[in-house]
């Protein structure tokens, strides 16, 4: 009699063994792989600063406009037709100057005739209208032939020596400025002027919450009315205080926390926490800790790194 072995399922056991052989090489190439993998480091290229003790001077910078604070108006004083005009705009007057030539209204209409009729009466009409103080012919208002009434504005004059500029301080901001202190005008063209504060108006603009600061200058060269020069007032200053550039100064978003990342070796970087002051320009005050000349800074490359990264210092 013969006996008939079902060879299906030791087909399947060796399957099941070769599949699961399979598996195994499999998940220890990958764990290998891994294991090369981890294997690689990051290096980040960096360039690096030390400390420097330096004064460090925080300036603002604001708009300030060039005025005449006195200004003089030359009156009509009677109703009549302007006859002659001795000055010109833009010139300097002194107090007392013959300006206006006016011919009254009624002599100008009568003429000479009153004159033939009564050779004892002596009836010219004509108006001298003299500067009443010294300092530039800012605004004509009128030429010869113009007929004017009694009060009628004829010229400004303004006075040089009330010649200042007013700069728009921010209120917030009028602790940082003082009377008599210096201040750097810049003009347009790059011209550069010292002023001192002289006054501080006495209002404050509603919309932009500003206070007006007189600020008077001594030159010799003639500034038109309403330039715009930039004024620039020491905020704040430090002398022989510890600065690194802005760019080694890391933050968070909120700019509560800031850090700098400082090499402990010739290849890794480590965080460290700083406190920090007056910024002035392109650097920073560092208050603490206290940095030694010898520690290495990174200046560039530093933004995202990791505490106890790994860098390399390139030149």
């Amino acid at each position: 009699m013969k006996i008939f072995y079902n060879h299906a399922p030791v087909r399947l056991l060796f399957l099941a063994l070769g599949i699961l052989m399979s598996l195994l090489a499999c998940k220890g190439k990958t764990d290998a792989g891994d294991e090369g993998d981890a294997k690689v480091e990051t290096i980040t290229p960096v360039t690096v600063t030390t400390i420097n003790d330096s004064t460090l001077v925080n300036y603002i910078s604001l708009n300030a406009t060039s005025t005449f604070q006195q200004k003089n108006i030359v009156k009509a004083n009677a109703n009549g037709y302007v006859q002659n005009i001795h000055i010109q705009p833009g010139q300097y007057v002194n107090k007392g100057q013959l300006m206006f030539i006016i011919k009254t209204k009624e002599a100008q209409t009568i003429g000479n005739t009153i004159n033939v009729l009564d050779t004892t009466f002596k009836f010219s009409g004509i108006n001298r209208i003299k500067a009443p103080e010294h300092g530039y012919l800012t605004q004509l208002n009128h030429q010869s032939g113009d007929y004017v009434q009694d009060g009628e504005q004829l010229a400004v004059i303004s006075d040089r020596s009330s010649f200042a500029f007013v700069m728009q301080l921010p209120y917030e901001l009028r602790s940082t400025v003082k009377s008599n202190q210096l201040v750097e005008l810049t003009l347009p063209d790059s011209r550069t002027i010292t002023g001192r504060v002289a006054a501080f108006m006495p209002s404050v603009d509603t919309a932009s919450q500003t206070q007006g600061v007189v600020i008077r200058i001594k030159t010799d060269s003639a500034i038109p009315e309403n330039l715009i020069a930039k004024a620039r007032i020491i905020r704040s200053s430090k002398s022989n205080t510890q600065s690194l550039p802005k760019t080694a100064v890391l933050t968070n978003e909120t700019q509560t926390d800031f850090w700098v990342m400082k090499l402990i070796n010739s290849n890794t970087a480590v965080k460290v926490p700083v406190s920090k002051g007056i910024d002035a320009g392109d650097r920073v005050e560092i208050l603490s800790p206290k940095f030694s000349p010898s520690d290495q800074i990174i200046v560039t490359g530093n933004y995202g790194l990791a505490d106890t990264a790994k860098v390399k210092v390139v030149k």
